[in-house]
């Protein structure tokens, strides 16, 4: 089992987190990320600065049974398929009966905003985000452990 993060767009208490839960549970971590960013772990990827880099390398990756962060959620459909789980940095388990319904969700607010709407961001990450991200983070591993 390999817990891999899509460290683009993660935020540090989430880095940090899965550093400390990987080494609880015995788990490599994965990193992956542009050069734009600079991560410290022993496995750390650094692609291209090109559209989707890190998105391709992680989903090459990922197998069945990993865990992958990522609040990217065409990412987390492409790994989903794969037969690995998905999470968001914000404690959201992604899953295969819902994954369809936010991929609409997300074109349906792109087009939105392409003609001119507008569309409201996330909401201001707390110590909260930080508990639930660790707690489903752990059920994930438990589960996969029995």
């Amino acid at each position: 089992m390999k817990l891999i993060v899509d460290a683009d767009a993660c935020p540090r208490a989430v880095l940090l987190i899965c550093k400390q839960v990987a080494l609880k549970n015995d788990c490599e971590l994965w990193t992956v990320a542009s050069f734009n960013h600079q991560i410290e772990s022993k496995q750390h990827i650094v692609v291209s600065n090109d559209s989707q880099a890190a998105d391709i390398q992680i989903i090459n990756l990922s197998a069945k049974g990993d865990i992958i962060i990522t609040q990217d959620w065409g990412l987390a459909a492409m790994v989903l398929g794969k037969g690995a789980y998905a999470l968001s940095p914000g404690g959201k388990v992604f899953r295969a009966e819902t994954i369809d319904f936010l991929l609409e969700e997300r074109e349906i607010k792109s087009k939105l905003r392409r003609s001119g709407g507008r569309t409201k961001g996330p909401d201001k990450r707390t110590a909260k985000d930080d508990q639930r991200f660790a707690m489903r983070l752990q059920m994930i591993i438990d589960e996969l452990k029995t």
